[in-house]
């Protein structure tokens, strides 16, 4: 059997009718799209014209590629903790808000769909005057108390490829501040052998999730053309990679992602996550360690988080097992690490995710949670 990491496209898809509403974010009023989110995180920095000194903080768990698209706007950095819990402490971050030498903005991630403490940390940002910019990269269409994600914040970006089915495309909506530098960024479009590329992939493995064995013989295939076209000097602008490329930063979302937005089941998407979330959930309770956070009646998860002894190892029996598994944030930024990074490390080093998607049967959530017990994967 065979489960995706990430959802996939179907045919159909092309041939949904148009929606006439949209969710938050697709229908805040001030909204900048590009082909990955990080490149977004760094045009929202260089609009905001940091001065020499000023400075963001940043939290210690964290992917990467958004310090280093921070960094490369100039913006320098300082790094505040988070617990096991996926959380800040907030005393510690109120302190270091008044405190921080030039601090001008607060970034703030939400974790796999879970949201922060948000309207305490508004309220810190409120008392000290510092910009809140949340990341939501990760949580695209979850709440808090019945109020989206990304627009407690001044400024929020998402990475929409992570939860839809489209080859590209993060987006950044503006609350407050309106910034006219990032109504004149001078996008380019991306290359036809870009987007056809990864919308194949997703194409194919909607396929190999039917079956198997043809849609394995047709991705060996597609990887093989992949390599003849890299011989032949085809450059393509990847997307789920890690780093950040000055080169690429003016990269345009696709054409095609914006007429698939219009197309799916928004409702079907947040219901089946949950409840594959739930069925998992279920099966695995007392039985392997679970990441404890609670679902709450306003989370569209990500993942399916679960704590391994070894990350790298568990997750390629599972890959051999034909589950794609995901190792989220192995490394982070090398200066977040000190006295204060433990519980990040530990997060780094034992945290698993599995796929809930919303293309995951619940065959395919049964076949996962007997994988799990079998490779006794438990902490």
């Amino acid at each position: 059997m065979y489960v995706p990491a990430w959802p996939v496209l179907s045919p159909s898809c092309f041939f949904e009718a148009s929606r006439d509403s949209l969710p938050y974010p697709l229908n805040s009023p001030h909204q900048t799209y590009s082909y990955v989110a990080r490149n977004l995180i760094y045009h929202l920095f260089r609009a905001l014209h940091f001065r020499e000194g000023e400075s963001v903080l940043v939290p210690n768990y964290h992917h990467g590629n958004e310090v280093r698209a921070i960094r490369s706007s100039g913006a320098r950095i300082h790094f505040y903790r988070i617990n096991r819990d996926l959380e800040p402490d907030l005393e510690e971050l109120n302190r270091l808000c008044k405190s921080t030498p030039g601090l001008r903005a607060l970034f703030v991630i939400h974790y796999l769909g879970w949201p922060q403490p948000i309207r305490e940390i508004r309220a810190i940002c409120r008392e000290c005057g510092i910009i809140l910019i949340e990341d939501c990269a990760i949580s695209l269409f979850s709440k808090t108390q019945g109020e989206p994600l990304g627009s407690f914040g001044d400024y929020a970006i998402f990475c929409l490829y992570k939860t839809l089915p489209l080859p590209n495309g993060g987006l950044l909506v503006q609350s407050s501040d309106v910034l006219e530098d990032l109504a004149r960024l001078n996008m380019k479009s991306a290359s036809v052998a870009s987007v056809a590329g990864r919308t194949s992939d997703l194409a194919l493995a909607w396929i190999r999730s039917r079956s198997d064995f043809f849609g394995g013989a047709l991705c060996a295939l597609k990887r093989l053309a992949g390599q003849t076209l890299s011989g032949a000097g085809v450059k393509r602008v990847p997307v789920g990679d890690t780093g950040f490329d000055l080169a690429n930063v003016n990269v345009a979302i696709s054409s095609v992602c914006h007429s698939l937005l219009k197309r799916f089941d928004y409702e079907r998407v947040w219901l089946k996550r949950r409840e594959n979330f739930l069925l998992l959930e279920e099966k695995l309770q007392g039985r392997a360690t679970l990441l404890r956070k609670e679902l709450g009646e306003d989370v569209c998860p990500l993942f399916f988080p679960i704590l391994v002894p070894d990350k790298p190892s568990a997750a390629q029996a599972l890959w051999q097992r034909g589950i794609e598994a995901v190792q989220f944030w192995n490394h982070g930024d090398p200066e977040a690490k000190g006295k204060n990074s433990s519980d990040a490390q530990f997060l780094r080093d034992h945290v698993l995710e599995l796929p809930i998607h919303q293309d995951v049967t619940p065959r395919q959530v049964g076949y996962m949670a007997d994988q799990v017990l079998r490779l006794k994967l438990h902490f």
